[in-house]
């Protein structure tokens, strides 16, 4: 699929009346600058990436959820464990068959980061890297991150495999981070 429209299929789920992405354009891993590329171009978990970037645990916020039967979608911010500060904005999209009715109650439960619970929850799974993104913030995430609508920054695309089965599609977007210097 377009990384383009798959973007834009996971905005929808949350309108706004602001703009969330005032830009977004798909770029090579390869062109991807620094610290970047190394926190988003894997196929692990991004709370384990977050964790390990910021040094510390990260705790969730959910900001909106919705479910239509099967399919629970939230939007989402990491904090740093025990403060205001955001580490990454994302919106997640589950199909909440593919998982054990323990695990889709503490995915529910809205406390506690996916990735955390799918690992503590031991599921099999397997992330695959969808596409990256850089991105212009719009007004919605200059007030989520406390940044400059000048401000850039990246962001992934990815998908989650449960037990063998497309189960997850997210967006998950860093905190402008300064960039690294030779």
């Amino acid at each position: 699929m377009n990384p383009l429209v798959e973007l834009q299929s996971l905005l929808d789920l949350f309108p706004t009346p602001t703009l969330l992405i005032d830009h977004a354009e798909h770029v090579p891993a390869a062109t991807t600058p620094e610290p970047y590329r190394s926190l988003l171009a894997h196929d692990y978990h991004m709370t384990v990436a977050m964790e390990s970037f910021h040094h510390t645990t990260v705790d969730v916020r959910v900001l909106a959820s919705r479910r239509n039967d099967k399919i629970y979608s939230r939007k989402i911010i990491l904090l740093k464990h025990g403060t205001e500060e955001v580490v990454q904005f994302g919106i997640v999209r589950f199909n909440l068959s593919y998982v054990t009715d323990e695990v889709a109650q503490a995915i529910l439960s809205e406390k506690i980061p996916l990735g955390r619970i799918l690992i503590e929850h031991n599921v099999l799974r397997h992330i695959d890297l969808g596409a990256l993104l850089k991105i212009q913030p719009g007004p919605e995430l200059c007030n989520l991150f406390g940044c400059s609508p000048t401000d850039q920054t990246y962001g992934r695309l990815a998908t989650i495999f449960c037990n063998h089965r497309s189960a997850v599609d997210l967006l998950e977007i860093s905190v402008p981070l300064p960039s690294e210097t030779p």
